[in-house]
């Protein structure tokens, strides 16, 4: 089969790192806002089957249709509008289930009508190259910043790195992530005791259909869904050089959203930070096959729907640092790349450095977080170059 003949190390190590990542920087998240429904310890488990599930069909299916790496996540900002909304506003999980339908509807739509796309295409490569660099360096920062709590940790895997990238460029995350794992079980760091193996079973919720979870949770779900994900998931796959039909696959995810609805699964969109991960030129040496780091995570996320709280003991087992390291070093290529793309173009290099500084910020401004706000004051701030220049020049 043509994807185990490209399928190498690298690649499904950068599927690996990217789960890692993904799953574990967020998924108390959702916890909290399961349990913000009301949600029993049988429905949090249904939602990661569905979670699960969802995320990695809908990965590894497009990722070996068009051999290119399509990655989708669960919203991560959605769930934490509502882990905050769900007990604000007192909703049920009956309410909650009927609101992720209605936003997984609108999804649909603007998928269906090319609405996103054509906004998308109107954004500049440098702004769109600074948004996700400015997503990305988050992460980078977070990498050194463990640094604090765990010194030994995150200089040995700097160290590991760094030779890696010297000796075995191509297996320089590879070699980090296996002498961080070796250093945290010889010093006992590793909390086995977290996994417990046990199949997950789904349990379907009736959606009720109210007009105060349609406004206090389907809209505000939806605007951050496209707005602080799926607008930097494009950024992505535009600074990583593929041509996705980026349409079709937002209807995807949000059709995928609107049959899993009933099993928990709130929100599914493009990712960024993995996506940058499997993306990378550390995913693979030659662009063609990095699909195949898609297809190994989205390999992954099935077997965590599947075995729930087996494989969320396990990620969840790692210390933190470890993640957050292994994260912030995985994704310097792309952050650099990022970075070049962004500042290269003198008529765009202020304006760009406005939307990778505003978006780096996490800036949160009527529950919407700083990537869309990011894009805001990077088209203002040429807008305002490019009209004062074409009067100038009149």
């Amino acid at each position: 089969m043509q994807f185990f003949r490209d399928l190498n190390l690298s690649a499904a190590t950068a599927g690996f790192v990217a789960v890692l990542v993904g799953f574990t920087s967020s998924v108390a998240i959702v916890f909290q806002a399961a349990l913000s429904f009301g949600a029993t310890p049988e429905q949090i488990t249904s939602w990661m089957w569905a979670l699960g599930l969802g995320m990695g069909l809908c990965s590894a299916i497009p990722s070996l249709v068009l051999k290119q790496p399509v990655m989708v996540a669960w919203s991560t900002p959605g769930a934490a509008v509502l882990a905050t909304a769900g007990l604000a506003g007192g909703f049920t999980m009956p309410q909650a289930v009927g609101a992720f339908m209605a936003c997984a509807a609108l999804i649909v739509l603007v998928g269906a009508t090319g609405w996103f796309e054509r906004a998308m295409n109107r954004i500049p490569m440098a702004l769109a190259s600074a948004l996700l660099a400015g997503v990305l360096a988050r992460f980078g920062l977070q990498a050194f910043a463990a640094a604090q709590t765990a010194l030994p940790l995150v200089v040995l895997m700097l160290l590991a790195y760094l030779v890696g990238r010297r000796w075995l460029p191509r297996y320089a995350v590879p070699i980090t992530l296996a002498v961080a794992v070796a250093y945290v079980v010889a010093r006992g760091q590793f909390n086995g005791g977290a996994v417990s193996f046990a199949l997950a079973r789904p349990v379907f919720t009736i959606p009720e259909f109210t007009l105060a979870a349609l406004v206090g949770l389907a809209l505000p779900l939806f605007i951050v869904t496209m707005a602080s994900q799926n607008l930097p998931g494009v950024a992505a796959i535009r600074a990583a050089g593929y041509d996705m039909p980026v349409s079709r696959i937002i209807t995807m995810t949000g059709l995928a959203t609107l049959v899993l609805a009933p099993f928990g699964a709130f929100a599914l969109n493009l990712s960024a930070i993995t996506a940058a991960i499997c993306m990378g030129e550390e995913a693979h040496p030659d662009k063609s096959k990095r699909y195949t780091a898609a297809v190994a995570c989205g390999a992954l996320y099935v077997l965590i729907g599947l075995f729930g709280a087996a494989i969320t003991g396990l990620l969840m087992a790692f210390p933190k640092e470890l993640v957050l390291a292994i994260a912030g070093l995985a994704l310097l290529g792309s952050i650099g790349g990022g970075l070049h793309a962004a500042l290269r173009d003198d008529s765009h290099r202020e304006a760009a450095l406005i939307t990778f500084l505003v978006t780096l910020s996490g800036v949160v401004i009527v529950g919407i977080g700083s990537a869309f706000w990011g894009v805001v004051a990077g088209a203002l701030a040429l807008f305002v170059q490019q009209y004062g220049a074409a009067r100038n020049a009149s």
